[in-house]
């Protein structure tokens, strides 16, 4: 399905005054189809250099992303998971991943507004307004797919965790780039792929589909978090792996979880010796 479908409005209605501006209001926006259409056309805009990068007049950095209604935040424990032999279990999981995505959208979004005044090149807002985009397509086609199964975003629990990392690494890019690419988005290429054997053994080609999508462009994500982190660490004269480790024991909670997808990290840009020490074993 072409990505006009969500589109909430034309284009005469643009109003960001600048990347900072659409950024903040498509992070601000509760309307779903409104957020990702916004986050789109800032990317688009951003990449054909027909926005600046701030302004004076910009929106301020929500500290919380727009939201509708539904679905119901609970916490982690609360959200039940069912198999994936049923298409319920699968609906549950697609529900799970679009709101995944969905806190994706708003991450990519945050750092390009929160971070616009720092001493950046102009690609580092290239490359996660282009994450922005992608996790945007994501969410529109997990949210189609639950809906050609009857169902739609909203419908069951999720949880309020994945904001928490972005709000407790706010004050500190590079902690930002640790914790939520290195961790978060790299913690997708370990568990995505027997997710898409899943549903292909259950006959869901569809799905599949789709995972395979979410899964390419994941490498591509972990590996903009992995290129600028490496870029902090070089400005400061910081040890990556070092830097990386002493920034998760602080702005993370508990360990790291294996099995790890080390050739999938590996294409990424991240090795072993980054998140190898950090799990339970490791930090008993």
């Amino acid at each position: 399905m072409s990505q006009a479908t969500h589109a909430p409005a034309s284009k005469g209605d643009y109003a960001a005054r600048s990347l900072r501006d659409g950024a903040a209001r498509a992070i601000a926006a509760a309307d779903l189809d409104e957020k990702t259409w916004l986050t789109q056309e800032t990317a688009r805009r951003w990449h054909q250099r027909r926005l600046s990068l701030s302004s004076p007049f910009d929106l301020g950095v929500p500290d919380r992303p727009g939201r509708p209604d539904r679905p119901e935040l609970v916490p982690p424990t609360k959200v039940q998971r069912r198999s994936l032999n049923s298409e319920r279990g699968r609906i549950a999981l697609l529900h799970a991943i679009a709101h995944i995505e969905l806190n994706a959208i708003d991450l990519a979004l945050d750092i390009v507004a929160r971070f616009a005044g720092a001493r950046m090149p102009q690609s580092f807002f290239d490359g996660w307004m282009r994450v922005a985009f992608e996790e945007a397509k994501h969410f529109n086609l997990i949210r189609d797919r639950l809906r050609a199964l009857g169902a739609d975003y909203g419908d069951l629990p999720a949880h309020d965790g994945l904001w928490q990392a972005a709000h407790d690494t706010r004050n500190d890019l590079t902690a930002r780039l640790a914790v939520v690419p290195l961790i978060l988005e790299a913690r997708g290429l370990d568990v995505t792929p027997a997710l898409q054997a899943k549903m292909r053994e259950s006959g869901d080609m569809e799905s599949a589909a789709i995972l395979d999508i979410i899964y390419e462009d994941e490498k591509t994500h972990v590996a903009v978090g992995a290129k600028w982190f490496r870029f902090l660490c070089q400005r400061q004269g910081r040890d990556p792996t070092a830097t990386f480790q002493a920034l998760v024991r602080a702005n993370f909670r508990g360990p790291l979880k294996p099995p790890f997808n080390d050739l999938a990290r590996a294409e990424a840009g991240l090795s072993p010796s980054f998140y190898r020490a950090l799990t339970a074993t490791s930090m008993s």
